[in-house]
């Protein structure tokens, strides 16, 4: 197993430079089942962000690039089942995906809940407002 950082999927995903994008592509396509990349929940954080800020991708599109990630048996994504459930709020809802993820990290850490002054991350993710 190999890691990969969020530089790497990002040369992936967006096939925007001619010279990192191929070897990316390359990279990509040699993992296999029995030797995959390993995917830090930091770098899908990281990935999330600048897919965003700037590629300007959609929720939606994020999702999908998300789903992929999580299909692809060539890939092994850090604490699996916990970001699953995040990007399932994130779908559903209006937080951040970093947020979701501090939300559902939090709650299988056994947190009675995660403190915020974020709005949307307390309405759609199951944070606790403080005013």
């Amino acid at each position: 197993m190999i890691g990969l950082d969020t530089n790497v999927l990002v040369r992936y995903v967006a096939q925007d430079d001619p010279r990192q994008s191929p070897n990316a592509t390359r990279l990509i396509e040699t993992l296999t089942p029995q030797a995959p990349g390993f995917v830090g929940i930091v770098a899908l954080i990281e990935l999330v962000w600048v897919m965003t800020s700037c590629y300007g991708s959609t929720r939606e599109d994020l999702c999908e690039i998300l789903e992929a990630m999580f299909r692809a048996k060539e890939l092994v994504i850090d604490r699996a089942d916990t970001v699953w459930k995040a990007l399932r709020k994130f779908r559903e809802g209006k937080a951040d995906f970093a947020d979701c993820v501090i939300e559902c990290t939090g709650s299988e850490a056994g947190c009675e809940h995660t403190l915020t002054f974020d709005r949307d991350a307390a309405k759609w993710c199951g944070m606790r407002f403080i005013e």
